[in-house]
């Protein structure tokens, strides 16, 4: 493997970059919470907003699309409805002030409980819908765990999303969770079996095909994404999720690519469009060892159990210097192991992610002593 080309360190040029001409790449962004606030579990959700805005600016000037408020920014993970919409709102205006590409989740996370009737579910993303649409973004209509659980089979499916996108006043982007990133999803789009589902996802997509722009696929299966790729009808969008395989899957092959909407590239955004820059240019040997390296951060960062990846997520934004501590909403802090993020850690500085590596390494020394480690 030829040695990588330095890369751009993140936060230090203010000029926005362009975005990629051969994908359409979103970084799903994590939110920063106050230190001061009280993030018990539980607890409404107390965000340092000038930070998280500014982790956003980050992003755009990297040349990213932005999909906010999705599970990496602790989506119905901690993040409740009332601070979902007002990050929806300011991240929309920053959006409008710097040209910034933006996506927002559409959901249903307002509802007190996942005991809900299909009306009442579909009165919850429409309300959301008209947030995230008067905020100019882009909806994601993100898989609800309400209508996991009352949906009876795919025909509640196929009616309630007909009516959301035909109510969108632009083409939505769909949203398929795995299980392992929300157990509470198991058996979306009205089956266990992801042969049916894949099914389902695909006579919604066929029927309303103008209506959506495409879908993300978050199952950790290559192979699966693969197929429904390949299935999807011309001019639909395959948006991988995929943090186990994304550069193959990215990269793609002669009968296709995967585009990206990802939450590894909220801590690797500096080397992932050093490598989409690379893809554009047709150099596929630098796109491979830039994202190569990577690899295992990211499979250590999504292990299972897979839904506490936000944890790993924070932990390397602090070590980078995106912001001043290691705190996060609903003291989601707590959700990896100690060598669980020492070896983040390690896996980080061999990627050559880290920014300013005496940084980190002073931050990390920090952590273990508050831990009663010494480093």
């Amino acid at each position: 493997m030829r040695a990588p080309e330095p890369l751009d360190l993140p936060g230090t040029d203010s000029r926005h970059r362009t975005a990629s001409s051969s994908r359409t790449a979103f970084a799903a962004a994590h939110v920063v919470a106050d230190p001061l606030g009280h993030n018990a579990p539980g607890a409404p959700a107390a965000v340092d907003w000038e930070a998280t805005l500014a982790f956003r600016h980050h992003l755009w000037r990297l040349g990213f699309g932005i999909a906010d408020a999705m599970d990496t920014a602790q989506r119905g993970m901690g993040l409740d409805w009332a601070a979902t919409k007002e990050l929806i709102t300011r991240s929309g205006a920053e959006a409008r002030a710097v040209g910034g590409s933006l996506a927002c989740g559409v959901g249903t996370d307002q509802l007190s409980s996942n005991e809900a009737s299909l009306a009442e579910i579909q009165a919850s993303y429409e309300e959301q819908l008209e947030v995230v649409e008067q905020a100019g973004a882009q909806p994601i209509l993100m898989a609800s765990r309400a209508l996991a659980s009352e949906a009876d089979g795919p025909d509640d499916y196929l009616h309630l999303y007909g009516s959301l996108i035909g109510q969108s006043r632009q083409p939505v982007i769909l949203h398929w969770l795995g299980e392992m990133f929300d157990p509470a999803l198991k058996g979306y789009w009205g089956s266990a079996d992801l042969d049916r589902a894949s099914e389902t996802v695909l006579e919604l997509i066929k029927e309303h095909a103008d209506r959506i722009d495409g879908i993300k696929v978050s199952l950790l299966d290559a192979d699966r994404e693969i197929a429904l790729r390949r299935a999807l009808p011309e001019g639909v969008r395959l948006y991988t999720g995929d943090d186990f395989n994304y550069p193959e899957l990215i990269r793609g092959d002669e009968l296709g690519h995967s585009h990206a909407l990802l939450g590894i590239f909220d801590p690797i955004a500096a080397t992932a469009a050093a490598a989409l820059r690379a893809l554009d240019a047709g150099d596929l040997e630098r796109y491979d060892d830039l994202l190569a390296p990577t690899l295992p951060l990211a499979r250590h960062l999504f292990a299972a159990p897979t839904f506490h990846y936000k944890t790993g997520i924070v932990f390397l934004a602090w070590l980078s210097g995106h912001q001043d501590h290691f705190t996060m909403v609903a003291g989601a802090h707590s959700g990896r192991s100690l060598p669980h993020l020492v070896e983040l850690f390690r896996l980080a500085d061999a990627a050559g992610i880290l920014p300013d590596p005496d940084l980190a390494a002073h931050r990390m020394r920090a952590f273990l002593a508050l831990a009663g480690v010494e480093a």
